[in-house]
C-alpha cells in the first residue's frame, strides 16, 4: 500500500469514526433530555395521560373558547414528543383519582369543577374570584397575602401549578388563567420553560403566578413568572395567618 492510498484509508476511517462518536453523542443527549421530559411530566412511553376540557362560562350550551383549544395543541405536542396517550374528558365526566395518570386541567373554578376541587384539595391556601364577582375581585387571585387582579387585555394572570399526592404518583398540571388566552399563555409557557422548571423543583409540588400582558396585542405570546407562591398555596388560608 503506497503513501496515498493510506492517507485516503486513515482519512476515511477518521471520518467515519468522527461520525458515528457524533452520532452517539446526539443521541445520547437526545435521550436523556426526553428521559428527563418523560419524567417532569410523568409520561414515560406508552402511558396514558387526561386533558380535562372546561366549558366557556358564559355559555349557554357547553362549547370551548378557541384558545382553550389552542391550549390543547400546546400541550398535545409535549405529550407526543414523550410518546404518550392523550384521552380528553369533559371536566364534569372525570371519574378518577389523582395520581393514577398524569392529567392537564385548564381553566379557572368558574369553568371547570374539576380545577374547583383541585384547589379545595391540593392548593388550600388559594383563592379564586368566580366569574360572576364585581370589578375589582373579579376573577381575582388571591394567594398569600397578595391579590392579583384581571385588566381586561392589558395585565391577565395565570395560576400554573405542578402537584402531586405523593411519592412516585403521576403529577397534576392545572393551568389556571382569569381567561382563555391567558390558559393558552399558561400552557405555551409551560411547553417553553418545562426544562427550567423541572431543574428548579427537581421533581417536586410547585405553584407560580404567570402575568400575561397587553394580550389584546400580543395574543399569548408575553408572558412572564410573576411570583413562585408554593408555600401559601399548598398551607390551607386560615393556618397561613
Amino acid at each position: 500500500m503506497n503513501d496515498d492510498l493510506r492517507n485516503i484509508v486513515l482519512g476515511v476511517a477518521a471520518t467515519a469514526v468522527s461520525g458515528g462518536f457524533g452520532w452517539f453523542t446526539r443521541t445520547y443527549l437526545w435521550r436523556r433530555a426526553l428521559r428527563r421530559k418523560q419524567a417532569f411530566f410523568g409520561l414515560p412511553t406508552g402511558s396514558d395521560c387526561v386533558f380535562v376540557v372546561n366549558r366557556k362560562p358564559d355559555a349557554d350550551a357547553w362549547s370551548v373558547h378557541r384558545n382553550d383549544a389552542f391550549a390543547l395543541l400546546e400541550i398535545s405536542a409535549l405529550i407526543k414528543d414523550c410518546g404518550a396517550n392523550l384521552r380528553l374528558v369533559s371536566h364534569d365526566a372525570v371519574r378518577q383519582g389523582i395520581g393514577e395518570r398524569t392529567e392537564f386541567c385548564v381553566g379557572g373554578p368558574s369553568s371547570n369543577t374539576r380545577t374547583m376541587a383541585h384547589l379545595s384539595s391540593m392548593l388550600p391556601g388559594v383563592r379564586i374570584g368566580a366569574y360572576e364577582e364585581p370589578e375589582p375581585d373579579r376573577l381575582a387571585i388571591r394567594v398569600g397575602g397578595e391579590s392579583y387582579r384581571w385588566d381586561k387585555g392589558q395585565v391577565e394572570h395565570v395560576l400554573l401549578a405542578r402537584l402531586t399526592a405523593r411519592p412516585g404518583t403521576r403529577p397534576v398540571f392545572l393551568i389556571c388563567g382569569q381567561t382563555a388566552i391567558s390558559n393558552q399563555a399558561g400552557a405555551r409557557y409551560l411547553a417553553r420553560n418545562h426544562r427550567e422548571l423541572a431543574r428548579r423543583y427537581r421533581g417536586d409540588s410547585f405553584c407560580v403566578v404567570l402575568k400575561v400582558t397587553h394580550s389584546d396585542a400580543y395574543g399569548p405570546d408575553v408572558a412572564e413568572l410573576l411570583a413562585d407562591v408554593t408555600g401559601p398555596a399548598l398551607t390551607p388560608a386560615a393556618a397561613a395567618v
